[in-house]
């Protein structure tokens, strides 16, 4: 990985744990069984705290420390780094008003789903949070903190729509400024042994207007619309700062072993 590469990474990383900890902080109880526990609230880091792993990039001569001695030391302050803020979005975070679907998080997995049945069709949304940016950054420091600022995660989504004689309508969809916007499309037959030969139906953008209005109507009265955007991205932001943590102790067992 190049330094650039990797410098990129770690300002996109401190601005999510900062603005994690801004979200943990809204975070309140459900009374639902299939949710977890939830943990103490930690109190907030100072701004230098949160970019602790930042500063700790300053050069260190080969000879004054080895290889696997500074990879050590730079997790172990990562750690650190997002402990606090990763307990305190531990909490369990609120529900929108009328949510209907079950949420499925499996520790481990970078993706959530939520499923629910509605006149006998399922529905399952797949939800994951892209932390890509085609952004460069620059080495000046003003420009870093306002890329750290700025940045802001994409929430996507794959959805589908199954009905019993084993027909399938998928979505690929993500949020464009809180705003749902539908990516592609297609239709398939589960039951079809040459499904992945089949006619899958043409570019969503090829569509008539009408049609794409209604098909965002079709999402819409099933759930999947513009208000659950605030929500998501709470949600996904607390769960990939959990993740990262157990993720950064795996790294430092690894490396003490």
């Amino acid at each position: 990985m190049s330094s650039a590469s990797l410098a990129a990474g770690l300002l996109r990383r401190a601005a999510c744990s900062s603005e994690v900890y801004a979200l943990s902080q809204r975070c309140a109880p459900v009374s639902l069984a299939r949710f977890r526990a939830s943990a103490a609230a930690a109190s907030p880091p100072s701004r230098t705290t949160s970019r602790r792993f930042l500063a700790s990039q300053s050069p260190v001569a080969p000879s004054e420390i080895c290889p696997d001695e500074n990879l050590k030391r730079l997790i172990g302050n990562e750690i650190d780094r997002v402990f606090l803020p990763a307990e305190a979005s531990a909490k369990l975070i609120e529900l929108p008003e009328d949510f209907p679907f079950e949420i499925i998080d499996n520790p481990g997995d970078q993706a959530i789903v939520l499923k629910r049945e509605l006149a006998g069709e399922r529905v399952k949304a797949i939800i994951y949070t892209n932390f890509d940016t085609d952004e460069d950054v620059n080495n000046d420091d003003s420009h870093a903190e306002n890329h750290i600022d700025s940045f802001k995660p994409v929430i996507q989504m794959v959805v589908t729509f199954e009905r019993p004689e084993g027909l399938v309508l998928e979505f690929v969809c993500n949020f464009k400024d809180k705003e749902l916007a539908i990516e592609n499309m297609r239709m398939l037959n589960r039951s079809s042994v040459d499904a992945k030969y089949a006619y899958e139906g043409p570019q969503f953008s090829v569509l008539k207007e009408s049609i794409r209005k209604s098909l965002h109507g079709y999402l819409e009265v099933r759930g999947i619309k513009d208000s659950l955007h605030d929500w998501l991205h709470e949600y996904m932001m607390c769960k990939d700062e959990r993740e990262y943590v157990v993720w950064l102790k795996k790294m430092r067992d690894f490396l003490q072993k």
